[in-house]
């Protein structure tokens, strides 16, 4: 029964490659020559050093729209299944030497301000919202590694992840209702190469860090405290 269910799986594919996506010229010349566009337009419009982030926020913003929303699904659909399962192996933690602690505690704050830097500044470096959310977990993750008794705040963590969401969405809003479509860049461009600069890019992005970072180390923690409920 798999092996039919699988044959009939590849013919589908097969005619809707054959007959579905033919009448489309891909990679002729009458096709708009997207690359060149974004290359070209890309400093004109949005005026950010780093031409990658004029592409994923602003170009293909429905995009990064739909990898934040994934991994919205994702997090929430692991704390589903963690608060559901009961059959979770307990762990066994161990305390940490004092040399780990007192390193975490100073590389701890330096790691949140050089994620928050790289979300920041990902309109003029590589990097971006995703990138330094993950930093920011990590700094998370590190601290759960040293410290036993080590809990945040699941309502902060929380309010963080929705206020950032909205706040992406609601930026996405503004650009339609005033520049005409969604994640419109509306804001005065600034000067190139500044901090100042590239619009309401470098918003989307700090939406974005906040949002990223506050989920996976929600998702952390998750894991961590579960395992703590099974052993006790």
């Amino acid at each position: 029964m798999n092996v039919i269910l699988a044959l009939l799986v590849v013919l589908g594919l097969g005619y809707f490659f054959e007959f579905v996506l033919r009448p489309f010229p891909f990679g002729m010349e009458q096709l708009p020559q997207v690359a060149y566009l974004y290359i070209r337009d890309g400093l004109k419009d949005n005026n950010a050093a780093n031409l990658v982030t004029s592409i994923v926020v602003n170009y293909r913003g429905f995009d990064t729209l739909g990898e934040v929303t994934v991994l919205f699904l994702a997090a929430s659909g692991v704390a589903f299944l963690l608060s559901m399962c009961r059959c979770l192996r307990p762990i066994k933690r161990h305390e940490s030497s004092e040399i780990i602690k007192t390193s975490t505690s100073y590389l701890y704050p330096s790691l949140i301000v050089f994620g928050a830097y790289i979300f920041i500044h990902g309109h003029l470096t590589p990097g971006g919202g995703f990138q330094g959310g993950a930093v920011i977990a990590s700094a998370v993750m590190y601290m759960f590694l040293a410290f036993l008794d080590f809990h945040p705040s699941h309502s902060a963590l929380s309010v963080t992840e929705s206020l950032a969401g909205l706040a992406f969405v609601g930026l996405g809003l503004w650009g339609l209702w005033a520049g005409g479509s969604f994640l419109a860049n509306i804001l005065p461009k600034g000067e190139w190469n500044r901090i100042i600069s590239a619009g309401v890019i470098p918003l989307i992005y700090i939406a974005i860090g906040f949002k990223v970072g506050s989920e996976l180390s929600a998702l952390l923690s998750d894991m961590i405290t579960s395992a703590r409920e099974k052993k006790e």
